[in-house]
């Protein structure tokens, strides 16, 4: 089979996109249109044309996307070979793939030092950096102030949009934290206070990764030698990168050559962390010469579910124009369901959900999408009434939980003596060692060169005189690292276990949780790779002990429309679609928060591949409906004007009393107003 039979599996917009040359190509791909095929095959069409693998960057926001896409392209190739086509074969595996955080840890190792980096560097995650920035806050005395000031996660957020978006501090707090104009000058205290912390401390957090990444592009040695390692750079998901991002791929691909970026401004929806979508509405502008490949032949949906979509993006005022069809052109069209309450809206649902059972349909192949995680309460109670088990996404990540950041805080302090956050959480695990001991322990081991040995001259109290020792040998074996990585987590998980017993409830499935890092471990050439890359791309979630087996494995998905981006069910209910909800009255200062919003309801809409629901309650109690009456009149959400509505059939749930259709809704307007006013008129004709 040659490349050219391989290639004619994709339609021709996809084609024509993975054959384009070395011209900067920004490939706009609406939703379902085979983004990733079109991404592995032209990985693929790079290396059996001649670039060498090792000289192709991948870059995406998941470390598994990029392992994925690396195993199909090599799946592409061989195909090729199998047939005899005379293509290069070396191994794919060797793209550079990965997030951005994660090539720029790997850069950095490398040529670090250029910048003034020692490669051994720690990895500050998300929590850990707030962490630090509240052990600041404190020291700076901004948490005893008369007037309020910003909390760790919100001083976070501030410095966090001023690094990624490239903006001032005054205009970050003008712009999205407005009630903490007051405190620019102490926020500008801390923020130094940070940075020279993390100097200190060896440490850095996943704002600096990519600071640093760009400090090494534009260095005037480095930069060249690394700009020179990568012939051909490719991005998905472009509409997610933020400004930062956006200029790394500017100093990486100065004139655009051999560039590839993919996305669709129509799904951009984080600009809480950071994103921006004029990252990809000002692509072209940034290099002239850029060829614009759209993709609109969608795999996804039917097409009445397709013209609702296409007829809601239609409303956005910057976007790229397309409009996305389908080979599937019948199908139920989509349904606008007009609930009285919430009660209502839930009752719908559960029982629209399993209709579409009893036709096949299973629970997991259907899903309800809500602005906000609060949204499905009502209705999780009338699941559970129904005895209809669903999943909700969302939850702690393994990493973050506390156990399991204890553990690890041994390794990072071991690696990183200077790694302060590390040092404190671990100090504050033993008896009788609070903040003020904490503190003056690390000042010690900071003076001693981050020899362990020192705190052997300190006296322990008599809570910890025993673990004490034990502890500074840990450590000291740690550091040497003469053991294999799993013997290393072995033996801190010895020492932790009575800690653990003390500190938490239930420690039974929380000790299960660490024999699993320990078992991870085992993946790892050496301790700085486990570190970096399990605060990089964490596990996802930590499991309980096994409890009881579950003869029924199936369940309805609940999810926020962010956390359902990328994913697709056969049926999808979107609740709450009123002005206040859909868009979010918390995001409605700006036409651009407006218009992220309609975006996301954009979202929503393409996730659904055979059946659409969009349900709108007409009330919302100010509390239970079942204690008060007080209540508030909603109205339909703005994304659905007249116009829209067109490509909608609209439908008033009549309740779960009424037996019309089994209880399941009535066409709306079905009691004719002339037919009541005729009864008014009776009275007195």
């Amino acid at each position: 089979m040659s490349l050219a039979r391989v290639l004619a599996d994709l339609n021709p917009q996809q084609r024509k996109a993975v054959q384009h040359g070395e011209e900067p190509l920004l490939i706009v791909a609406g939703a379902g249109t085979g983004k990733t095929a079109t991404l592995v095959h032209r990985v693929a069409w790079l290396i059996a044309n001649g670039v060498p693998p090792g000289h192709i960057l991948l870059l995406t926001f998941t470390r598994r996307a990029a392992a994925e896409m690396v195993r199909r392209a090599g799946a592409v190739l061989r195909r090729v070979a199998d047939k005899g086509e005379s293509v290069p074969m070396p191994g794919s595996s060797r793209v550079w793939g990965g997030t951005f955080h994660a090539i720029a840890t790997r850069l950095l190792r490398r040529y670090g030092k250029a910048v003034g980096l020692n490669p051994r560097f720690t990895i500050h995650d998300r929590s850990d950096s707030e962490d630090l920035m509240n052990v600041l806050r404190s020291e700076l005395g901004l948490a005893k102030t008369k007037i309020r000031f910003p909390q760790k996660a919100t001083c976070m957020d501030i410095y966090s949009r001023c690094v990624n978006g490239r903006e001032k501090l005054e205009d970050v707090v003008c712009a999205h934290f407005s009630w903490c104009k007051g405190r620019v000058d102490e926020l500008k205290e801390l923020f130094d206070a940070y940075v020279a912390r993390k100097e200190a401390q060896n440490a850095l957090d996943y704002d600096d990764l990519l600071v640093f990444w760009h400090a090494l592009l534009t260095h005037p040695q480095v930069g060249p030698k690394v700009r020179s390692l990568f012939h051909c750079v490719l991005v998905d998901e472009y509409q997610d990168t933020n400004a930062l991002q956006a200029e790394i791929i500017y100093a990486l691909c100065p004139d655009g050559r051999g560039l590839t970026v993919v996305g669709d401004d129509a799904q951009s929806i984080y600009s809480f962390r950071g994103a921006t979508v004029r990252n990809i509405l000002d692509f072209p502008k940034h290099y002239p010469n850029t060829t614009v490949a759209t993709l609109e032949q969608n795999y996804r949906s039917t097409q009445p579910i397709l013209r609702a979509a296409n007829a809601v993006i239609g409303l956005a005022s910057q976007r790229y124009i397309k409009h996305l069809w389908s080979e599937h052109q019948t199908g139920q069209v989509p349904r606008l369901v007009t609930c009285e309450d919430e009660d209502d809206q839930a009752q719908f649902v559960a029982n629209q959900v399993l209709e579409h059972r009893e036709e096949g349909i299973l629970l997991r192949r259907q899903a309800v999408l809500f602005r906000t995680a609060h949204h499905s309460m009502v209705l999780e109670a009338e699941l559970a009434q129904r005895n209809i088990p669903f999943h909700k996404y969302g939850g702690l990540k393994f990493v973050e939980t506390a156990h399991v950041k204890d553990l690890l805080a041994v390794l990072r302090l071991a690696e990183n003596p200077r790694d302060e956050v590390a040092g404190t959480r671990l100090l504050l695990l033993l008896p009788g060692i609070g903040p003020v001991r904490a503190r003056q322990l690390l000042r010690l081991l900071a003076e001693a060169g981050g020899d362990f040995q020192a705190w052997y001259q300190w006296r322990p109290p008599e809570a910890c005189e025993s673990l004490w020792p034990k502890l500074i040998q840990l450590l000291q074996g740690l550091a040497t690292a003469r053991q294999e990585l799993p013997a290393q987590v072995h033996q801190v998980r010895l020492f932790y276990t009575p800690l653990l017993e003390l500190h938490y409830d239930n420690p039974s499935p929380r000790a299960r949780d660490l024999e699993q890092l320990e078992e991870i471990a085992a993946r790892y050439g050496d301790r700085p790779s486990m570190l970096a890359e399990i605060a990089l791309d964490p596990p996802s979630s930590t499991q309980d002990l096994a409890g009881p087996p579950q003869r029924d494995d199936d369940y309805l998905v609940l999810s926020t429309i962010h956390s359902a981006k990328g994913l697709e069910w056969d049926v999808v209910y979107v609740i709450h679609a009123a002005d206040g909800c859909i868009p979010s009255d918390m995001a409605t200062e700006s036409p651009d928060q407006i218009e992220e919003e309609l975006r996301l309801f954009y979202v929503a809409l393409t996730r659904a591949k055979s059946c659409l629901y969009v349900c709108h309650p007409l009330r919302f109690f100010r509390g239970s409906s079942k204690f008060t009456d007080a209540h508030g009149l909603s109205q339909l959400t703005r994304f659905l004007p007249k116009g829209v509505q067109a490509e909608f059939r609209r439908v008033t749930w009549a309740g779960p009393d009424d037996d019309l259709q089994g209880g399941e809704y009535r066409e709306a307007m079905a009691l004719s107003s002339q037919r009541v006013r005729d009864q008014i008129r009776s009275r007195w004709s």
